[in-house]
């Protein structure tokens, strides 16, 4: 197996999760005997292993999700980019707790008490919640430009956000929260999962919406565009 698609194979199965082989296809971009054929050859060092139950599919096993992490750190040393993610991390952050929290009003009537799920007859709280996600989008596009200019296999999760919110703004009210398609929180999870597995650091360790301690980098002449707006503030 060549390094890249184990790295591929591992990198994507620790980000999306327990998949079956049509999903890691797609997510791959590998044809489907390629890749069953990558995923036979990991399994046989241990690296990864078949799910049965309620959730079918490939999984990591541990030693699998060391190799990937190593194989990331790798990738850093490499490029020369670990200052570099660790500050885009930190602008993740920042966003972090207010996406989720739009999130969770996309769900949950905010303020109501006792607690009201949102069941979308009002398009007026729904555009008041997708006007701060849509700010907070512009935010969260500056920041993937910036990381995607020196990490491109980064380059997916912006046209999927933004599909995400298009298919919202047209009336898709699942494209949101909806954890089995790629709706914008399905997507945002993942994006978080691949920065902390970018700098072989796990959720625990982090505390949601915390400002960053220091502001982005400017190497190699690159920033973030808006960086003076508050989170969501629109341009």
């Amino acid at each position: 197996m060549e390094d890249n698609a184990e790295v591929l194979v591992l990198h994507t199965l620790r980000v999306a999760g327990v998949s079956q082989l049509p999903r890691l296809s797609r997510r791959t971009g590998m044809p489907s005997d390629v890749l069953a054929r990558n995923l036979r050859a990991l399994e046989a060092t241990g690296m990864v292993r078949i799910h049965d139950g309620s959730l079918p599919g490939w999984g990591l096993t541990p030693s699998g999700r060391s190799r990937g992490e190593e194989l990331l750190a790798a990738e850093l040393a490499r490029t020369g980019a670990r200052g570099f993610v660790e500050a885009v991390h930190e602008q993740f952050l920042e966003l972090n707790g207010a996406v989720l929290g739009a999130c969770t009003d996309w769900q949950i009537i905010a303020g109501s008490n006792p607690l009201e799920l949102n069941d979308h007859a009002n398009r007026e709280y729904d555009e008041s919640v997708l006007e701060r996600l849509i700010g907070l989008h512009a935010d969260a596009d500056d920041v993937l430009s910036a990381l995607t200019s020196r990490l491109p296999r980064f380059d997916t999760y912006l046209p999927r956000l933004s599909n995400a919110l298009a298919q919202a703004r047209t009336g898709g009210v699942d494209w949101v929260t909806k954890p089995t398609i790629d709706s914008y929180h399905t997507v945002w999870f993942e994006l978080h999962e691949d920065l902390l597995a970018t700098l072989g650091r796990s959720r625990s360790a982090e505390a949601p919406g915390r400002k960053p301690r220091n502001p982005p980098p400017r190497d190699h002449d690159l920033d973030f565009p808006g960086a003076d707006r508050g989170p969501g503030e629109r341009r």
